[in-house]
């Protein structure tokens, strides 16, 4: 800018707050050419003016002199004189059409305008937010141009519970429909309404309806395209989206999948692999029953010598995962981390459901008519292929987690240990100082750290690998730290952890690494926690990861020579303790009751006969409890064959 431009702005700004008191004065008059203007001349003066601009009481003042109502006149006058030119093929750039396109195109810049300055309360008032309809009714006739501050001031409106309330009552919603495949802001104005729309809307019935609804009128619109801004959009609701108001059963699913399958087959782009690795984690995620279906079985149409979609969609996730993995520390604290990560979280994710998918297809003994046991056609040497690509990539994976803990914990990768001499006490216990990790998640509040150990963990139960067995035992410390945050954090790893650990302590080693880092006392510890807790209180996530806790140190204690230690006792004088609850307790809550005194009777059965002596009268107050539980237990015939053993063998040590 040069000197002579530098001088005039102090005029120009003097000049523009000059024409204010005129602006207000035509904004009030009674005629529409007046207040049209004077909107004009406001328009002018807000563009022009920074330090008005930045005046939020002035811009609110202004606004409050704006009538609403000649604001929606002139958006349906303008859109309705549109239509009609557009109907009539009377489209040419005459006057007429110059201001009827005006009236459109100011109303539109002006909402814009003051969404973007007005304070926070007025952008909630009714006054803002009841423009709302008209806008996204005028869509379909604004210039490009207009359309985009239109789609700009909607993402800004609904952003908000009150504006979000407005939107999700409009009807015809259909010209954002129109538009979504040219117009990704279009995807963000939904998004962000029919979230903002669950805190407010009481008919959740009714928002539920209009979500599936849309969905299936978007993937119509979206047919002919590689459908990436669909995906993705998709990608970001599906998981947030309230139980109440997630579709069931939606019948855009099966168009949803084909979509996803046609990107993978099309050597997608960047943003294509992202787009069809989060929705099918998502989808995985939100339909438990139907997306395993849609993404892991075939229907027929795969010919002889193509590769199924199945095969198609692991492979390439796992070959996404090892080639990110290994620079993937570096890049932590980078802008682009979060997307990478959300993008490998989501291929654990459904790396893990398709091995939950492909040991339940394997152990099924269904009959023909079984669709998952008709429709998966991938041959043995391609399950081998698979295989070998899981396991090439949990073994990278190990890695990772390896060195992104260490990095967390212990120290900088690098960082000659003699350097970190200063400790610090935390949930992790004794940690030494120097150590760096993501300034935005922590490890063990990242979500790619849950999925990759939640990938891991069921391979390694699943899969006889005992080199990948041995490489994973190097985390039993990671593993019990994260373990031991349970609920508190952010993320809770425990269910993960145990199901690692039902892998890892089939070896020698395994059981070794899972004993020296405190693996039996933490387990106790939670066991007698939820035990406790079930006199009172029937939680069945609780009683379920007590089962599966009882699962680990089962083995565990089974597998001590000569026999159970001392301090493992402590378990059999804690339950020999235990309140048995008066009232009938759900399945699983009774489950983990007999899974207990199961360890109890496993710790005091292969204890020495001296160990057996000084534990005598509570091995008979455990015998008490499980008469207790046996009048209380009827009609499951595995957990009355289980208490009756018990009751046996205890029965015979006393």
């Amino acid at each position: 800018m040069n000197q002579s431009e530098n001088s005039q702005q102090p005029q120009l700004a003097s000049n523009s707050k000059a024409l204010i008191p005129k602006i207000k004065t035509l904004l009030g008059a009674k005629d529409d050419t007046s207040r049209f203007v004077g909107l004009a001349l406001l328009k002018s003066v807000l563009d022009n003016t920074p330090e008005l601009r930045n005046n939020e009481e002035s811009v609110a003042a202004l606004w409050d002199g704006i009538s609403p109502k000649f604001l929606d006149r002139l958006i349906r006058t303008g859109s309705k004189q549109l239509q009609k030119q557009q109907q009539t093929e009377e489209l040419s750039e005459n006057g007429q059409k110059k201001n009827t396109s005006d009236m459109l195109d100011l109303a539109v810049s002006v909402l814009h305008t003051f969404v973007s300055l007005l304070p926070d309360y007025a952008k909630r008032d009714d006054k803002m937010v009841n423009r709302i309809p008209h806008l996204v009714s005028s869509l379909l006739y604004c210039s490009k141009e207009t359309s985009k501050l239109a789609l700009e001031t909607l993402v800004s409106l609904v952003s908000r519970p009150q504006g979000a309330e407005v939107f999700v009552k409009v009807e015809d919603i259909s010209p954002l429909i129109e538009m979504a495949p040219s117009e990704p802001l279009v995807l963000d104005v939904l998004l962000y309404a029919w979230l903002n729309a669950v805190a407010t809307v009481q008919d959740k019935y009714s928002l539920q309806t209009k979500i599936d609804n849309t969905i299936g009128s978007l993937v119509s619109s979206f047919k002919g395209t590689d459908a990436v801004t669909l995906l993705n959009f998709l990608a970001n609701l599906l998981p947030k989206l309230d139980p109440t108001i997630l579709p069931h059963d939606p019948k855009w699913l099966p168009a949803i999948s084909k979509f996803i399958r046609q990107l993978v087959a099309s050597r997608p782009t960047s943003a294509g692999r992202t787009a069809f690795t989060n929705l099918s984690a998502a989808l995985l995620e939100a339909y438990h029953s139907q997306a395993p279906r849609l993404l892991f079985a075939e229907k027929g149409e795969t010919k002889s010598s193509d590769n199924p979609f199945s095969y198609l969609l692991i492979n390439l996730l796992l070959v996404d995962l090892r080639a990110t993995l290994p620079t993937l520390l570096e890049t932590l604290n980078s802008p682009e981390y979060s997307e990478t990560s959300r993008r490998l979280a989501s291929a654990f994710n459904v790396v893990s459901h398709f091995i939950g998918y492909l040991v339940r297809y394997l152990d099924s003994d269904l009959d023909d008519s079984s669709s998952s046991a008709t429709q998966w056609v991938i041959s043995p040497d391609l399950l081998l292929k698979l295989r070998k690509a899981i396991s090439e990539t949990m073994s990278l994976t190990t890695e990772y987690l390896r060195d992104r803990w260490d990095a967390a914990v212990s120290g900088a990768l690098g960082l000659h240990p003699d350097a970190r001499t200063t400790k610090v006490h935390s949930d992790f216990g004794a940690r030494h100082t120097v150590a760096w990790d993501s300034a935005s998640d922590n490890a063990p509040e990242d979500a790619l750290i849950l999925a990759a150990v939640r990938a891991l963990a069921i391979w390694l139960r699943e899969d006889d690998n005992d080199t990948l067995r041995k490489e994973a035992t190097g985390l039993a410390d990671m593993l019990l730290d994260l373990y031991r945050v349970g609920g508190r954090g952010k993320l809770d790893f425990r269910r993960a952890v145990l199901v690692a650990f039902e892998g890892i302590i089939v070896s020698k080693h395994g059981i070794s690494a899972f004993l020296e880092h405190g693996g039996w006392e933490a387990l106790a510890t939670d066991l007698l926690s939820i035990l406790e807790q079930s006199s009172t209180v029937s939680d069945e996530n609780e009683a379920a990861r007590g089962v599966e806790i009882v699962r680990v140190l089962l083995q565990v204690a089974e597998a001590e020579r000569p026999g159970p230690r001392e301090a493992w006792m402590d378990v059999v004088t804690r339950v020999a303790a235990w309140w048995v609850p008066d009232e009938k307790q759900p399945s699983i809550v009774e489950e983990c009751q007999v899974a207990v005194l199961q360890l109890v009777t496993a710790l005091v059965a292969n204890s020495h006969p001296g160990m057996q002596k000084r534990y005598v009268h509570s091995t008979s107050a455990v015998v008490g409890i499980a008469e207790q539980l046996r009048g209380k237990i009827k009609g499951d015939a595995g957990l009355e064959e289980a208490l009756e053993d018990v009751l046996v063998t205890l029965s015979k040590l006393r």
